[in-house]
């Protein structure tokens, strides 16, 4: 494998406080320099302009759905949403069971080009169509034991665990099926992801009743420090904003007490609401952008449902999105660019317990490294309430070097930017 300079570019590391202008050199798939030893130690090396360019760790999408094809409708190719749209490493969000991870390794992380983990499902059935049968996931759906000897032996893929708070769910069963998340969690000693905001329409008859503004405190009192909150920007229910329109009382304390927060961007996504949690003073440590069949334009797998049965909430067409565009939304809310880099590099890498092999640009780690457009102008952003926010800045993945492999940002799910 022949040496490649990256020449020029803006290179942001925040695991090394780096954001300079500086050349970065990759030999063998390692990087092998940065700054003015870099351009000293080239031999013969493939010279790429970076002129402009934001040179970064190669990024990490802590959200995916990428069981494809086994979660029917729901899961995604994983080179689409990974290396062909500059993101060198995915986290697949409750697709794999312990049921089904055998298959997820051999079918999806081991031919990928792209970097893939996961956060296993809770439930024996995985993400099956996206969570579409609301009673494969009630609490005798779930095995902890099983689940927890799983995690032990995949532990290089398995890195959490995913399960769901919602409205639909605690109409069905409470709290039961959170108990049983967290003891898995607990077991395996490894984070819990847990989805806020509505997945399941209530039941029709027989349901228990259910207060969206008290979900959020009974899932807390389960949950340790390291467990991560998931969709603090929902414009549905029963997460971080009361029904008031208020930061729910007691974000600030869960935050204290050691859980993280991830913005698992999706469909869902709430300018309003962002903006109410932001100026609360609260801050999400991670980005993922949440892509998957239901609300991204791809061609479906015959024979699955044309939508989601919580019809409100799938895809609704307005926005495509990707990593890249859900850096470019946070910008425009106001957040720095150097926590926008570390939401999707460093802080990505703690979250999957691999910050001593990914998200940083160190010298002699392996050559993960995505190198995106900046460009200034106007944008108009639009999330699916139909909330439309003007942007100065805009984002876009041009290519990425995956242990030092060049992979073009070439994929179809890439949104297009739509000029103010």
């Amino acid at each position: 494998m022949s040496q490649v300079l990256l020449k020029g570019g803006r290179v942001i590391d925040p695991a090394q406080k780096l954001d300079a202008t500086l050349d970065v050199l990759v030999d063998n798939g390692v990087i092998a320099a940065i700054g003015a030893a870099a351009t000293s130690q080239a031999r013969q090396a493939e010279v790429v302009d970076c002129g402009g360019k934001l040179v970064l760790p190669g990024l990490i999408d802590t959200h995916g759905h990428v069981y494809q094809y086994v979660t029917g409708r729901f899961g995604l190719n994983a080179d689409q949403c990974g290396v062909q749209s500059g993101v060198t490493t995915i986290v697949d969000q409750g697709g794999p069971s312990c049921i089904t991870i055998p298959g997820f390794r051999h079918y999806v992380a081991e031919p990928s080009a792209t970097r893939v983990l996961a956060f296993i499902s809770a439930y024996l059935v995985g993400g099956l169509e996206g969570h579409y049968y609301p009673d494969l996931y009630r609490p005798d759906c779930l095995d902890a034991d099983a689940t927890i000897r799983s995690i032990k032996a995949n532990a290089d893929l398995v890195k959490g665990i995913k399960a769901h708070a919602e409205i639909g769910g605690f109409a069905r069963w409470g709290l039961d099926v959170m108990k049983i998340a967290a003891q898995i969690g607990r077991g395996a000693q490894l984070p819990l992801y847990i989805h806020f905001g509505q997945l399941w329409p209530k039941p029709q008859s027989g349901g228990l009743p259910v207060q969206p503004d008290c979900i959020f405190n009974q899932v807390v009192e389960t949950l340790k420090p390291g467990d991560i909150l998931a969709h603090p920007f929902s414009r549905h229910p029963g997460g971080f904003v009361e029904e008031n329109g208020q930061l729910h009382p007691l974000v600030h304390e869960a935050v204290s007490r050691g859980l993280k927060i991830d913005v698992g961007h999706g469909s869902h996504f709430s300018f309003k609401t962002a903006r109410i949690v932001l100026d609360a003073g609260v801050v999400p440590d991670t980005l993922g952008a949440d892509m998957h069949g239901y609300n991204t334009h791809v061609p479906a797998p015959a024979g699955t449902p044309d939508s989601h049965p919580d019809e409100e909430h799938s895809f609704l067409g307005r926005t495509q999105f990707s990593l890249v565009s859900a850096m470019t939304s946070m910008l425009a809310l106001g957040l720095p660019l150097d926590h926008v880099v570390a939401m999707a590099t460093c802080n990505a890498a703690k979250m999957v317990g691999m910050e001593h092999e990914i998200g940083t640009l160190e010298v002699g780690r392996r050559a993960d490294i995505s190198v995106l457009d900046d460009r200034r102008g106007r944008w108009v952003l639009e999330d699916n309430e139909g909330t439309q926010v003007i942007t100065d800045r805009m984002l876009s993945p041009l290519f990425c070097l995956r242990d030092g492999v060049r992979h073009d940002a070439v994929s179809p799910t890439l949104p297009l930017a739509r000029a103010a």
